[in-house]
């Protein structure tokens, strides 16, 4: 288990599996239930050690399957409880049903996914397919670039999930062995300072509250299930706005503040690229050597992905003439990948959009490179000094 060196201001250097972790034990939750698998295991068992040795309240649920361990989740959060998870590719795919029952019944649980590929063939590391296979299901996904990053999201999703203007669940992505293993700097926030921003959970209503009695969970019919779905529409829509205010509290306590999404020179760029999570700092590395050849290229970094900020996305990419959404998943429909779609939709019909194609990219992690990054934009300048797209969608790293 790796135990945080700190110095006063709090600098620390840990995985992102233990920076997850310790911002678990700092959240302290009333339940933990979870059963492991790679490369999420050391969340569990970092956080297991902090349970045994008397660090936190919680109360830690061992199962016999990830299918169990988010069944456990919905019984805790329905009982009122603060809850928090974990979990990576195929055990998030034994969560399956349990995912929409949980966003349906407005739970505020909240999971770290540390992404890894699905199986078959098995493959133990990092794309995006688990959570992206998750994309419909109701819950809000936030995904980190950083080990920092991922620290901090942990944070503000609970904030999220819990406001009574959303009480959605929520995933904290994080790229698998990329981020969950990598040893990075980062800053930790003093306990007293985590529990003043978390705040007590206050639970709308619970099973246990015995002077107002609900029913959860139960049959519904045609007359009424719709009614239902656009209310948890509604609210998963307005978790937007919460994102923000959430993002901008936490700048104005900690120093980082957080939005929708990450612009990265961007502002006067003729090109562009769109990626989520830590293959952004890769492309972040080729935008300043293309910028100092005198390339306008730029970077736009999704961090927010349901609900999708298709508004804000569209509006930062009306300047660019061209732009690549690159996806570390394939959506199987033959048209590319899930976040290309969502890209293109939200520029689709407007006034000088900008040519969108879309890459799939570093399946079962292959690696990404600088270099990767630099032929995208290559491509891109091609699109303009054509004027045609070219081939709309494809793979590239292969």
């Amino acid at each position: 288990m790796a135990t945080p060196l700190t110095d006063k201001k709090k600098q620390v250097v840990l995985t992102g599996n233990s920076a997850v972790a310790y911002a678990m034990k700092q959240i302290d939750p009333d339940v933990c239930a979870a059963y492991p698998i790679t490369p999420s295991t050391a969340i569990m068992e970092e956080f297991s050690s902090y349970y045994a040795d008397g660090k936190v309240s919680t109360e830690l649920v061992t199962v016999e399957s990830e299918h169990s361990a988010m069944s456990a989740c919905v019984g805790a959060a329905a009982a009122g409880a603060r809850v928090m998870t974990a979990t990576s590719s195929q055990g998030l795919a034994l969560m399956w049903e349990v995912l929409y029952i949980a966003s349906g019944m407005r739970l505020p649980v909240v999971m770290a996914v540390v992404n890894r590929a699905l199986s078959a063939p098995i493959n133990i590391h990092c794309d995006h397919s688990d959570s992206m296979g998750a994309r419909d299901s109701g819950w809000i996904q936030i995904y980190s670039e950083t080990v920092q990053e991922a620290y901090d999201n942990l944070f503000q999703a609970v904030r999220i999930a819990e406001d009574h203007r959303v009480l959605t669940p929520a995933m904290v992505c994080l790229d698998g062995f990329i981020t969950s293993h990598a040893i990075e700097n980062l800053t930790l926030i003093e306990d007293g300072d985590v529990k003043d921003f978390v705040g007590e959970f206050e639970p709308k209503q619970s099973l246990l509250d015995t002077g107002h009695p609900i029913t959860m969970g139960a049959m519904t019919l045609p007359e009424y299930y719709i009614d239902f779905k656009y209310e948890q529409s509604k609210a998963i829509r307005g978790a937007k706005e919460v994102v923000i205010e959430v993002g901008r509290e936490f700048g104005e306590r900690f120093g980082r503040e957080y939005g929708l999404m990450e612009c990265y020179r961007l502002d006067d760029a003729d090109v562009a690229i769109v990626v989520l999570s830590s293959a952004a700092g890769t492309t972040k590395v080729a935008v300043d050597r293309l910028r100092d050849q005198g390339k306008k290229v730029g970077l736009l970094r999704p961090r927010l992905y349901r609900p999708f900020p298709h508004e804000e996305i569209a509006s930062a990419l009306m300047g660019v003439k061209a732009v690549c959404v690159l996806d570390r998943a394939d959506s199987m429909s033959g048209f590319g990948g899930p976040l290309f779609t969502d890209v293109r939709s939200a520029l689709y019909g407007r006034d000088s959009a900008p040519k969108v194609i879309g890459r799939i990219f570093g399946l079962g992690g292959r690696d990404y490179k600088v270099e990767d990054a630099e032929a995208v934009f290559d491509e891109l300048y091609n699109v303009l000094e054509t004027g045609e797209a070219g081939k709309l969608t494809g793979y590239i790293t292969i």
